[in-house]
C-alpha cells in the first residue's frame, strides 16, 4: 500500500529525444498507482561515453553513475506505489549494462518522426545519428522480441491526435488500467525533472497535456536532409509494428491475407540491391511511376531451371529497343539478377518471377525520356506461385468492350507495362464472376484475353488469332510448336466471336497460367462443358517439356 515500501512493477519507456517521452512521463505521474523516474541511466550514459553536455559536472555529482547499482537499487529497488515509470532515451543502454533491465518489467516504445525531432533538437546538443538514436531503439525492439517479449509501440504523432485513444491502447498493451487524469498536468517544472529540464522542458513546462500537433510546421532545415535519410528506415521500421485502435496508423480496410503466405518473407532485386519485401521499392521520381514507361516479363521457375529464360529476354531486350531505353543492364547482369534473387529466396520449382525493367529514375519529373540520366532500373519480383487458373476443371471467360489496343495507337509487340488497356477488360471480367475477359480487335475480331493469348479446336483443326493487335506470346509459340508436333492442322487467322462460342475446345497460353482449358464463354458452355481431349494432350506435352528443359540455376542440386 501507499506509504510502505513495496516490490514495484517497472514500466519502462523506451525513445529518441524529442519524441514526447517526457510528456508521457508527466502523463504517468497524474497516476495515483505510479511513481516515476526521469532517464534513471542519464549519469551513467555521460560517465561512460564521454558526452558532453552543459550541466555534465552537476549530473555526475548529484546522480549516481554506476549503471549496475541504479538498474538494482533505482530501478528495481522496492518503492512506495505498484508500479515505477522509468523513462529511458535508447542511447543510454550502453554496451555492459545488466540484462536484467531488459528481462524484467513491462516495456514499451514511443517512436517519433524524425521530421518533427531533428529541427527542435540542436538547440542543446548538436544533432548526429548517434546522438537520435534511433538505430539503438530499433535494437531494443529486436532484442525485446528475441526474449519473447515484443514491446508496445506507439507513435508520438498518435498521442498528439487521439491522446485518450491513444493511451488507452497503452495502458492495455501493458495490462494496466487506464486512468483519466493522465490526460491533464498542471504547467510548469515539476518535483520529478532531471537537473537537465532548463535545458530540454521549455515546451513542455508550458504544457497541460498532449496538444494538437501544428498542422502546417515549419519548413524542415536542408542542412539536417542528411540525417533523415539515414533515420527514416529505423522509424518505419518500428512504425510496422504499430499496434493501434485509433484512425491515425490504421488502415481503414482489415490487412489483406496473400494467397501465399510464404511470399510475406520474400526478397527481392530493386536496381542492384536485393531487398526484404516491404523495403523493395522503387523511387516516384521512376519512369514507371511517371508514364508506366517500363517493359517485363513473366518467367516461370521449374526443377531448378528457368523455362524459357533466353526467349523471354530476347522479348525484353527488344522491347527496351523499341522504346529507345539508353544505359541498358548487360544480358549477364540481368540474368546474374535473376539467379541471385531466387538462391537467395530458395526458389527452385513452382515458382514465378515478375521481370522489369524501366527507363530509370529521372532527375527532375516529366514526361521527357531526357530527364532519365540515371539509367535504367531492373526489378526481378519472384513469388511462389502455383498456375493462377483451374487448369483441372477449367475457366470461364466473358467478352469485354474495351478493345485490344491497335498497332496505330501502340504495337502489342512491345510488352510495356502501359496495360490499363488490359485492366479495363479485367474488370468487366471481374465484374462478371469470370476467371479472364476476351478482347476484340478494333474489327470486331477476337485479339486475345486480358491476360493469355487464346485457341481453339474445331473438327480436329487448331486455330489461334493472328498477333497483329496480341501479344505474340513466349507459351503461345510453344504450344503453336507442340500442336505441329502432334499433328493436328494449326491454322492462323482471324477468328470471330461466334467461332469461339461454337468451339468444340478452348484453352487460353501465358507463363503465369500455362495452358488452362476454357468451359464457357458468355455462359455458353464451349462444346460440352468438359475439357477436352486435345487440350489435355497439349497440357501433358506441355507438363513434359517444362520439366525437362530450361536455364539450370546455378547451385541448384549442389551441396
Amino acid at each position: 500500500m501507499d506509504g510502505e515500501y513495496q516490490v514495484v512493477e517497472v514500466i519502462h519507456s523506451w525513445s529518441a529525444p524529442r519524441s514526447l517521452s517526457t510528456s508521457i512521463m508527466y502523463s504517468f505521474a497524474q497516476r495515483d498507482d505510479t511513481e516515476v523516474l526521469d532517464e534513471p541511466l542519464y549519469a551513467y550514459f555521460l560517465r561512460v561515453t564521454g558526452a558532453e553536455r552543459p550541466y555534465r559536472d552537476q549530473l555526475l555529482s548529484k546522480m549516481e553513475s554506476d549503471g549496475d547499482k541504479v538498474i538494482k537499487h533505482t530501478i528495481f529497488g522496492p518503492g512506495r506505489k505498484k508500479y515505477r515509470f522509468c523513462k529511458h532515451i535508447a542511447k543510454q543502454r550502453t554496451c555492459g549494462l545488466s540484462g536484467d533491465i531488459m528481462k524484467k518489467g513491462k516495456h514499451f516504445i514511443l517512436i517519433r518522426n524524425p521530421l518533427d525531432i531533428l529541427p527542435s533538437f540542436e538547440n542543446v546538443v548538436p544533432p548526429s545519428f548517434s546522438e537520435i538514436g534511433l538505430a539503438g531503439l530499433a535494437s531494443i525492439y529486436i532484442e525485446l522480441c528475441d526474449l519473447g517479449n515484443p514491446p508496445f509501440i506507439i507513435d508520438a504523432m498518435e498521442l498528439l491526435q487521439d491522446p485518450e485513444g491513444a493511451l488507452r491502447d497503452l495502458c492495455e498493451g501493458l495490462n494496466i488500467p487506464f486512468q483519466p487524469a493522465m490526460l491533464k498536468w498542471e504547467a510548469g517544472p515539476k518535483p520529478v525533472d532531471g537537473i537537465w529540464a532548463p535545458w530540454w522542458y521549455g515546451s513542455v513546462h508550458k504544457s497541460t497535456g498532449f496538444a494538437p500537433p501544428n498542422k502546417y510546421p515549419k519548413p524542415f532545415p536542408p542542412s539536417l536532409y542528411h540525417l533523415l535519410e539515414e533515420s527514416l528506415p529505423f522509424y518505419y521500421f518500428l512504425r510496422r509494428h504499430v499496434k493501434s485502435s485509433s484512425s491515425l496508423l490504421r488502415s481503414h480496410l482489415p490487412p489483406p491475407s496473400l494467397p501465399v503466405p510464404a511470399n510475406e518473407k520474400l526478397l527481392a532485386w530493386v536496381g542492384d540491391e536485393i531487398l526484404p519485401r516491404e523495403s523493395a521499392k522503387v523511387s516516384v521520381f521512376d519512369s514507371v511511376v511517371q508514364g508506366g514507361d517500363s517493359v517485363w516479363e513473366g518467367l516461370r521457375v521449374y526443377n531448378g531451371k528457368i523455362f524459357k529464360l533466353e526467349e523471354h529476354l530476347d522479348r525484353l531486350f527488344d522491347s527496351a529497343k523499341a522504346l529507345a531505353f539508353i544505359n541498358v543492364p548487360t544480358r549477364e547482369e540481368v540474368k546474374e539478377a535473376i539467379f541471385l534473387t531466387l538462391i537467395r529466396n530458395g526458389m527452385f520449382d513452382n515458382a514465378h518471377i515478375r521481370l522489369s525493367l524501366t527507363r530509370g529514375k529521372k532527375v527532375s519529373s516529366g514526361m521527357s525520356p531526357a530527364f532519365n540520366l540515371y539509367g535504367c532500373t531492373l526489378i526481378v519480383l519472384p513469388e511462389w506461385k502455383p498456375p493462377v487458373y483451374d487448369n483441372t476443371k477449367g475457366i470461364i471467360l466473358v467478352t469485354a468492350t474495351t478493345r485490344r489496343n491497335s498497332p496505330n495507337n501502340l504495337d502489342s509487340k512491345i510488352h510495356h507495362n502501359n496495360l490499363l488497356n488490359n485492366i479495363l477488360a479485367k474488370i468487366e471480367g471481374n465484374n462478371a464472376n469470370a476467371d479472364d475477359a476476351i478482347m476484340l480487335d478494333k474489327d470486331g475480331y477476337v485479339s486475345e484475353t486480358n491476360a493469355t493469348n487464346i485457341f481453339l479446336v474445331k473438327k480436329g483443326r487448331v486455330l489461334t488469332p493472328h498477333a497483329d493487335y496480341c501479344l505474340p506470346g513466349i507459351t503461345r509459340a510453344t504450344v503453336m510448336d507442340l500442336v505441329m508436333k502432334a499433328g493436328f492442322v494449326l491454322e492462323e487467322r482471324r477468328i470471330s466471336l461466334s467461332e469461339f462460342h461454337t468451339a468444340d475446345e478452348v484453352w487460353t497460353t501465358g507463363t503465369m497460367g500455362e495452358l488452362s482449358p476454357v468451359v464457357k464463354i458468355d455462359g455458353r458452355a464451349v462444346g460440352d462443358g468438359q475439357v477436352g481431349p486435345v487440350t489435355r494432350q497439349l497440357q501433358s506435352a506441355y507438363k513434359i517439356l517444362t520439366q525437362d528443359s530450361g536455364v539450370p540455376i546455378p547451385t541448384y542440386g549442389k551441396a
